[in-house]
């Protein structure tokens, strides 16, 4: 059962790092950074300066710069699992009797999901021009809680629009900004959300339907086998029952690739499902992840202790606590049908 044990271990090892992620994720000070600092410091006298200067480029590169690098790695990972998928479970289901529509579901998932993949790599967030200023400016009113009129942005040398955050990722200011995504490479904002938002339910749906077929496929051979009925002789000499522990280490050992495909599915699913609900959550109250994790700690951007008098004068409007919600369905039109800044014309 040693192998048993070494998956328990790896299982409870990816829930505890799921369960911190959501746990730390937007705060500044975490478990992670803290680890990272202390390894930094106990790891720089024993490594050779060569080494250090390239995992700080490294590193740099890959969540400080625009990188393809999770592009690639998303595109390997799904090539992967539907290869697995295609070569070994494909054929035990249509053993099975498994209707070829069934099957043929996973692949038209993938066909919908790469084309809203499509979508959040390439489609603009909602950047914030010069050209445009005019019109963004008057896109959101200010809550005076979290934006505040008057304020620029140090980096692009520009006036901040309402709900909009400079990404240093993009080195760019971006409309209603909710994060930036190293899987797409590209900033979620007001112009995109609705990509991401259904290209989160269909890797979930894909995730779920692949993992629903090789389920059936391993619970149709433990039955087709008898394995249930089955018995074995243990150290001792001593005849026993097959039960659930038997039962999954014969199937590791019968189909490895298979079953650590199916848990990594389970993990996946059950990840970006948490991941989607809480974004749907954003966008039925007409949030932003930015605005959430701020409007915890009630901080606005803008101010400093110096001048937070003179700026955060609040009005009887903010003691609301969804100062951009305004309603189900208007707050679902918003997302799939955002605004476009009206533009000027001089006359």
């Amino acid at each position: 059962m040693d192998f048993l044990t070494l998956f328990a271990i790896y299982v409870l090892v990816v829930l505890m790092c799921i369960v911190l992620v959501c746990k730390y994720s937007g705060r500044q000070h975490t478990p992670f950074t803290t680890l990272s600092t202390f390894v930094g410091k106990v790891a720089a006298p024993l490594t050779p300066q060569w080494v250090r200067r390239l995992s700080q480029r490294a590193l740099h590169r890959f969540f400080h710069q625009r990188s393809n690098t999770f592009i690639y790695l998303h595109i390997l990972l799904e090539v992967a699992v539907y290869a697995e998928f295609t070569y070994e479970v494909f054929g035990f289901c249509r053993e099975m009797d498994t209707s070829l529509l069934s099957l043929c579901v996973p692949y038209i998932l993938l066909a919908i999901k790469t084309f809203f993949f499509y979508l959040c790599i390439t489609r603009d967030p909602g950047t914030v021009t010069k050209k445009k200023m005019s019109g963004q400016l008057h896109t959101y009113p200010y809550d005076r809680r979290l934006f505040h009129p008057g304020a620029n942005c140090p980096t692009c040398h520009l006036a901040k629009p309402a709900r909009s955050k400079h990404c240093r990722v993009c080195n760019r200011c971006v409309m209603r900004f909710d994060h930036h995504c190293i899987w797409v490479n590209n900033c979620i904002g007001g112009q995109n959300t609705r990509y991401f938002l259904l290209y989160l339910f269909s890797v979930c749906a894909m995730a779920g339907d692949i993992a629903l077929l090789t389920g059936e496929m391993l619970l149709h051979a433990v039955l087709r086998s008898g394995l249930l009925m089955a018995s074995y002789i243990d150290d001792y000499g001593e005849k026993q029952q097959a039960g659930p522990l038997f039962v999954i280490q014969h199937l590791f050992l019968t189909f490895p690739r298979i079953v650590f495909m199916l848990g990594f599915l389970v993990f996946v699913f059950l990840l970006l499902a948490g991941y989607a609900l809480f974004h749907t959550f954003l966008a039925v109250i007409n949030q932003t992840s930015n605005e959430w994790y701020k409007s915890r700690g009630y901080v606005c951007q803008h101010c400093h202790p110096a001048t937070a008098d003179r700026l955060c004068n609040p009005a009887p409007d903010h003691s609301k606590r969804y100062y951009y919600s305004r309603g189900l369905l208007r707050n679902l039109g918003e997302i799939f049908f955002p605004p476009q800044p009206t533009q000027k014309k001089d006359k």
